[in-house]
Formats: structure tokens, sequence, C-alpha cells
């Protein structure tokens, strides 16, 4: 665990809302220098407690606007690696969460409407060994 202080978390928490706010920026809002503001983010990054620097796409947008979470069950000798890999190899699937407990894997998925979304969850219970799926379709979601 990585010590932090209030300013570190204030860093996180701008940079979390615009990972493109210049150091001149935070700086302002931390009451830091440029140059204090710079040498905390790339310790952080040193660290890895910043992993990088993403845009998020609104995939509405882009003709995606059904969004599912899908829990796999895979028979008892699957390894998770290889659950894994048949779920990533799926155009559809935005992320994959292996969980303890039953089900084996909770999948996101992305889709154009309801029938395609059809095609999709169709596609994981053929990918690997899965033995069943049960998928929930997302109404609203809220992103820290």
């Amino acid at each position: 665990m990585v010590d932090l202080d209030d300013v570190d978390l204030a860093l996180l928490a701008l940079l979390s809302e615009d990972g493109r706010a210049t150091f001149s920026d935070l700086a302002s809002r931390v009451n830091l220098s440029v140059a204090a503001t710079k040498r905390r983010v790339d310790r952080l990054r040193a660290q890895q407690v910043i992993t990088g620097f993403t845009a998020t796409i609104d995939q509405t947008a882009l003709g995606w606007p059904v969004h599912a979470f899908t829990e796999v069950r895979y028979v008892g000798t699957s390894q998770p690696e290889e659950m894994m890999q048949a779920m990533t190899e799926i155009p559809e699937v935005e992320a994959v969460y292996t969980i303890a407990g039953d089900p084996d894997m909770l999948v996101k998925v992305r889709a154009r409407d309801h029938s395609h979304l059809q095609q999709v969850i169709n596609h994981l219970r053929r990918g690997g060994k899965a033995t069943g799926t049960k998928t929930m379709i997302v109404l609203g979601s809220w992103h820290r």
C-alpha cells in the first residue's frame, strides 16, 4: 500500500475528473508550485498509483447503446486464464472480471440493440467451457 497525503488524494481526484489537466491547472487547485505538482504526479506514476491516462468514450454516441453484465459459469476444471482468453476474443466485451463464488466470471458487454445482445450472449455461451449465463441489462449508471 502506498502512503498518500491529502494533496496526493486531491491530485488523484482532479486527474480522475480531467486526465488532460495541465500541471499549472492542477498546481493552482492544490496550492503547490507547478514543479512540485509535476514531481508528485511523476511519483504517483512511478508508484503505479496512476497507471495511465485515457479518454472516456460515449459508446451510445458510437451506436452501442445497450450495456449489460453477464454472469458466466464454467466447468470446474477450467482455468481462469483460459476463461478470460475466450471472453477477450469477443469484440463486444469491454471488461472481464473473475470473481469468487458462483458465478465464475462477470463480463461487461456492449451491443447495438437487443437482438445484437442476444448474439453476444450466444457467443459467450459458446466460448471456452461455459455451462451457463445470466445477463442483466443496464438501465442507468453512475461513475466515480
